[in-house]
């Protein structure tokens, strides 16, 4: 558990950024599910929730999804399911369940970069932008490797540029944390492979190839080329050589529905 001093309600960007740079126990707070986890003692929980920040907005180039917005609102925005065939639909229904996923927000889900997300993975397979309140603009995929920071993370940017996507996880049992997590992005002829909970944070593997006629044998050389650019460890969830097991299967089903799409 952990100790709230002063619970601010912001009422600006400007006021919480501020309050936020006065040292490293002033902190953002979301739906405050994953924060409650650990110990803490937090002089000031700067909430978020009165800046209108929990909307979706679909444009002609894209999705522009508020920090404040739940993991419940990207599961079962429209918009966004179909354009990239239910990615995020089912990147988030193993959960925990509907009423967590109506607390826990994107801003959350993103900002601490953490190993076992399936958020995280799911926005790398798709051409994401970061938008941080200071800094401005940052493509995700490198987002993941700048050190946390105090700036605010205050919208997701999701362009459409037809690519189409699958989703799997694996997981011990249905709501635990992931074992392994794994998106494929069909962009034309080419894959983009996702992995993540390997236990590290996701990571992007780009490999050119014909997507069009995939054998068997060609998947499991393109699985296993994806899976030797990337590092993996152990913890109680399983082992090293397990996680690149499951990796193998995972990305063949992603592929097979892609294809066969």
């Amino acid at each position: 558990m952990h100790t709230i001093r002063n619970y601010i309600m912001a009422e600006s960007l400007e006021q919480a950024w501020e309050l936020n740079q006065k040292g490293r126990n002033n902190i953002i707070i979301g739906g405050n599910l994953w924060l409650k986890m650990g110990r803490r003692n937090i002089i000031n929980a700067i909430d978020l929730s009165s800046l209108g920040l929990d909307k979706i907005e679909e444009d002609e180039g894209g999705f522009r999804i508020g920090c404040m917005a739940t993991l419940h609102d990207i599961e079962t925005h429209e918009g966004l399911n179909k354009e990239f065939q239910n990615l995020f639909k089912e990147a988030v229904r193993h959960i925990v369940g509907v009423q967590f996923r109506n607390c826990a927000t994107i801003g959350g889900s993103i900002f601490p970069k953490l190993g076992f997300s399936d958020v995280l993975t799911a926005f790398l397979a798709c051409d994401t932008q970061v938008i941080l309140y200071k800094k401005g603009e940052v493509p995700l995929r490198e987002f993941i490797y700048i050190p946390t920071d105090n700036d605010i993370l205050t919208h997701l940017y999701v362009k459409k540029d037809g690519r189409k996507t699958a989703y799997e996880s694996f997981r011990m049992t249905e709501t635990d944390f992931p074992t392994i997590t794994c998106a494929v992005a069909k962009i034309q002829d080419s894959f983009e492979t996702v992995l993540g909970a390997r236990p590290k944070h996701a990571e992007v593997v780009v490999d050119e190839v014909v997507a069009d006629a995939f054998s068997s044998e060609e998947v499991a050389d393109y699985a296993k080329r994806v899976i030797g650019k990337l590092q993996y460890g152990s913890n109680i969830r399983g082992s090293e050589q397990y996680r690149k097991q499951l990796s193998k299967v995972l990305i063949g089903r992603c592929i097979s529905r892609l294809t066969e799409e």
